[in-house]
């Protein structure tokens, strides 16, 4: 049997179970390895980072800094709210409705060492434009860690953790500066993403406000058994897709073409997009479920996309 199909049973089945993303963390972290914080991983997020700067600094204004920023989506490490708190961010709101608490602190403290190496190798100025005091900041924290709660390092770091849904946020109107996501959209299906970006608009500010989206569309098992492409899930129909799909790692399967109606109806512009052409050579490898074949190949080949929005 092959790889991915083994990970999707156990992900089935532990989605079944109590304490689901507890169980699902050890696995990762004692099986798979996937919530191994790599350099290759820090150094992506890190590109995230100076993408969503660059991209608030384009279109806020004359605003170099985004003073209150909202991420939603964080994950295991929060390589990009850090990197927020280096270049002066005084609020760095991070949503994740299953935090996993019991480990938090250990996995902020593995950020930092990284951040601290990356500085050593002489490689973070090249990704964000960080405060000197801020760093020195960060670094006596790290040596100091042993002492301080969790509480204490998430506040010298500005970040609040919000433990919420996302379409019903505890945050004010017209109050966020940048809003940010990494590769988190992919695994939300449209009625709930719908009504999280309705909650982005309502909070984002209205004229200086802007809102940055990476968005992985690739087949995820695909990450983890190098034997199947990233296109492998387009070869089932929803039906079979439903028994395949997990809520501790749901994917979508959504393409550019469906983020790009969801924007259009909710009237959030686009002011910049990038994208991966993909692979059509693996994309005709296989059979399309049927939904997949009403548009051209090439946009269903688009294989990731960032969506810059600057709002009016």
């Amino acid at each position: 049997m092959k790889k991915w199909k083994l990970k999707a049973i156990v992900q089935k089945t532990i989605s079944y179970l109590p304490l689901t993303h507890h169980i699902n963390y050890f696995f990762q972290k004692y099986v798979t390895k996937g919530v191994n914080l790599s350099t290759a991983y820090f150094y992506d997020r890190l590109g995230h980072a100076k993408a969503h700067i660059k991209g608030f600094q384009n279109y806020a204004a004359n605003n170099p800094t985004p003073k209150v920023c909202l991420e939603v989506g964080t994950g295991w490490y929060p390589i990009v709210p850090i990197s927020l708190f280096l270049i002066g961010a005084e609020k760095i709101y991070s949503v994740d409705k299953f935090l996993n608490h019991a480990n938090t602190e250990e996995r902020i403290q593995t950020t930092l060492e990284k951040f601290i190496a990356c500085h050593k190798a002489g490689q973070l100025k090249n990704y964000i434009d960080f405060l000197p005091n801020r760093f020195e900041l960060l670094t006596n924290l790290l040596l100091n860690y042993d002492s301080f709660t969790l509480d204490e390092v998430l506040q010298q770091l500005n970040i609040a953790y919000l433990i919420e849904d996302a379409r019903n946020l505890s945050l004010a109107n017209n109050s966020v500066d940048l809003i940010n996501s990494n590769n988190t959209f992919e695994h939300i299906y449209p009625d709930i993403l719908i009504p999280i970006l309705k909650e982005f608009k309502r909070i984002v500010k209205k004229q200086s406000g802007v809102m940055s989206h990476f968005i992985d569309m690739s087949d995820h098992f695909a990450h983890f058994d190098k034997s199947i492409t990233i296109y492998n899930f387009l070869q089932f129909s929803d039906n079979q897709w439903k028994w395949i799909d997990n809520s501790i790692q749901p994917q979508s399967r959504m393409r550019i073409y469906d983020y790009k109606k969801i924007y259009a109806d909710l009237n959030i512009p686009i002011s910049e997009e990038t994208f991966r052409q993909g692979n059509l050579n693996e994309l005709t490898s296989i059979k399309l479920a049927d939904k997949f074949t009403i548009r051209p190949l090439e946009e269903v080949a688009i294989s990731h996309c960032h969506f810059i929005s600057a709002m009016q």
